[in-house]
């Protein structure tokens, strides 16, 4: 059978090979899933994704969002998918029971978001928001707030977003001028713009729980000053009863390159002087807060770039498969030469290699982070708990960042290996291609992610949680020794290990020097060398489990190990000197970039 999403048989090796997850079965918070449990799940994910929601893609995309007199109406198809996912608790799928989650470990949750996002990313949206806001209120709501809101957003009974970006303040957050007016009965009056948000207005649900970023009067200026509320778009009572509009509105919706199948909304709040917030946490705390819905938000569009890439990748393989075109390059001075599947092509191989390498590093790198998540749930150590944070701290740029470039690298190999059909609406890589590009720009542009690595990752804890990340390369790296056969691809991880502290060290006092703007024009090249360097560890790692499941595998299983072992070798002996190359250019610390007058960009 073809593939057309996630290869089930590689979301297998990463959860229960190389990740060993069903081993936190034998600790109480996840005592109920072991192996089977687990495969149990994977398997209602991805028939749901197949059979459900996978048809709803192409229709959500041609037919998009509609705005008339402030209400959005978002695709027909979309609202039936939405109560499959309620009807499966899909929306809650890692979060506490007692609120109406599923209690699932992260790195499973990750595995079924793949398959759900990759049949319809601009569908998988509403649930992805709304999980976010919901942990929001989890995480800092009072009590009441939490009686008044959780069940029925992680329910999906109603939905959530986050209202961060204004006209004026795009991600320059500090710069927002929303403001909050209190009033005597401990409510806030919220009046401002927002823009950019998804799944800011629909008819899908009965109501929208928004949280917003807003400045109490008096506050301070910038981020210090920021606040966050819960503005739903009908207010509620303290029963969960809803009430009258809050005065939220729906002014447009954006035409986008792709998810048209999500509105992008600008909202209004408080026109008509009507708006209603409620506090959530400590005031002048909202960034602080917030920061948690983003750093979740950035896993979550690392995600979404491996499920369209994983896609992409699977539509490529099965069409190389099946077009006919050309004769074989070995053949093609006999008479009459047959035509053969494209997939014996040099260059389509070179090109199908290369998906399948960043899909698989991809795979691996995020269900890892998300299954440090799991191992910090229950560990009983502080002094654990926090190296494993820090590892996850230092990742979520390479997971966001660094995955989404690839992740648009693979879908535009997809729409090569199809040739001039694959730039056709009529086929599926083009929409794959376009929906991938936002996973670029939004939680933070990729650029904003290389910042964050170089500026606050790199010397966190003193470059403890960096040096942390590189012994668990070590690791990975001494048992690769032990096994002639990647040797000399442990070997050379091991130099590029090397030569990425070395580069590290040279970024961390560039950026604290006087050639501070130089090293940040290189925040981006060094984000992509980290995450070069991350994929070849995911990639001997994978084939270090691989090559002890060999040992004792079955017949059928042979090629799928091999496959990972050729991964590897083609990753890390093709991807890796090129590495290299960028990390020699970045100690070069070319200062062009910030020396060109600005008048000389035009000339």
């Amino acid at each position: 059978m073809a593939h057309q999403l996630a290869d089930r048989r590689d979301v297998e090796f990463v959860l229960h090979e190389q990740l060993n997850l069903s081993d936190l079965s034998n600790h109480e918070t996840y005592g109920e899933f072991n192996k089977k449990t687990i495969d149990l799940v994977i398997s209602e994910a991805r028939n749901l994704a197949l059979k459900e929601v996978l048809p709803t893609n192409a229709p959500g995309d041609q037919s998009g969002c509609t705005l008339e007199n402030g209400h959005v109406q978002i695709p027909d198809e979309f609202k039936r998918v939405w109560e499959l996912y309620r009807d499966g608790e899909w929306i809650a799928t890692s979060e506490d029971p007692g609120w109406g989650g599923q209690g699932m470990p992260h790195a499973l949750s990750m595995a079924c978001t793949e398959y759900l996002s990759g049949a319809n990313m601009a569908m998988y949206m509403y649930v992805a928001l709304t999980h976010g806001a919901a942990n929001l209120v989890e995480a800092f709501g009072s009590q009441g707030q939490k009686e008044k809101y959780l069940r029925k957003m992680y329910s999906g009974e109603w939905t959530g977003t986050m209202l961060l970006t204004e006209p004026g303040a795009g991600s320059d957050v500090g710069a927002l001028t929303t403001t909050a007016t209190p009033n005597a009965d401990g409510t806030y009056s919220i009046k401002g713009n927002k823009i950019f948000i998804s799944g800011g207005e629909h008819d899908m649900v009965e109501n929208i729980v928004h949280p917003v970023l807003a400045r109490i009067e008096g506050a301070p200026e910038g981020t210090k000053g920021i606040s966050l509320f819960t503005v739903p778009k009908y207010r509620v009572a303290d029963d969960g009863s809803v009430g009258e509009f809050n005065d939220v509105v729906c002014t447009g919706i954006e035409h986008k390159m792709g998810i048209h199948g999500n509105c992008t909304c600008s909202l209004a709040l408080g026109e008509k002087g009507e708006c209603v917030g409620e506090l959530l946490g400590e005031p002048n705390k909202g960034m602080r807060a917030m920061f948690q819905m983003m750093n979740e938000a950035r896993l979550f569009v690392g995600i979404q770039g491996l499920s369209v890439a994983g896609a992409s990748y699977a539509n490529a393989l099965t069409y190389a498969k099946e077009r006919v075109q050309g004769p074989n390059l070995m053949t093609m001075m006999d008479k009459n030469p047959p035509a053969v599947p494209i997939i014996q092509h040099p260059d389509i191989r070179r090109q199908l290699i290369a998906m399948k390498a960043n899909v698989e590093a991809m795979r691996s790198l995020l269900f890892y982070i998300g299954y440090c998540s799991d191992l910090k749930k229950v560990s009983d150590s502080e002094d654990e708990k926090e190296r494993l944070q820090g590892i996850i701290d230092v990742l979520i740029p390479i997971g966001k960042g660094y995955v989404t470039d690839r992740s648009y690298d693979v879908c535009s190999h997809g729409m090569q290996v199809y040739g001039g059909y694959g730039f056709i609406e009529e086929y599926p890589q083009a929409q794959l291609l376009r929906d991938c590009r936002i996973t670029m720009i939004y939680e933070g542009t990729n650029g904003i992610q290389a910042m964050d690595l170089l500026g606050r990752k790199l010397g966190m804890k003193k470059g403890k949680a960096v040096m942390d990340l590189m012994a668990e390369m070590q690791k990975t790296i001494a048992g690769a020794r032990e096994v002639a056969a990647l040797a000399p691809l442990a070997d050379e991880l091991e130099k590029a290990v090397g030569k990425l502290g070395e580069v590290a060290m040279y970024m961390g006092k560039t950026a604290m020097s006087t050639e501070v703007m130089n090293a940040f024009a290189n925040a981006h090249p060094f984000m992509t060398v980290t995450g070069d360097v991350v994929f070849a560890w995911m990639h001997l790692w994978r084939a270090l489990t691989a090559t002890a499941g060999l040992e004792k595998t079955k017949k059928r299983d042979k090629d799928f190990y091999g496959g990972v072992l050729a991964s590897a070798a083609h990753y890390i002996q093709t991807e890796l000197p090129v590495a290299q190359g960028r990390m020699r250019a970045i100690l070069k610390g070319s200062d062009a970039a910030m020396t060109i007058p600005e008048t000389a960009f035009f000339g």
